[in-house]
């Protein structure tokens, strides 16, 4: 079942959150995600959305979404975003 990483963000350092960017897609293909939105214009139909950006990623399943956030490789650029933004982030299984 795939997983999904949905990320909601307000990127207080755009030059350090530019450093995390140009680095994070080879972690994430290498554990077979990519992007479904990326930082795009969204709507707020219903609620309060604190945040201005949002991303979502899609992975093969739950264990892939999870190696890819644990791997070495991202967490050496992790810092980056979090010293960046202020970010709420989930994994959320698909449906079958």
């Amino acid at each position: 079942m795939k997983a999904y990483c949905i990320v909601y963000e307000i990127v207080d350092d755009p030059a350090m959150f530019e450093t995390y960017r140009s680095q994070v897609m080879p972690t994430i293909e290498a554990h077979g995600g990519k992007f479904l939105a990326r930082g795009g214009a969204f709507t707020v139909l219903e609620g309060e959305m604190p945040f201005e950006r949002v991303a979502m990623l899609e992975f093969p399943s739950r264990k892939a979404a999870e190696d890819w956030y644990h791997s070495p490789e991202y967490q050496r650029i992790l810092p980056y975003r979090l010293n960046a933004a202020r970010c709420q982030f989930i994994v959320a299984d698909g449906v079958a």
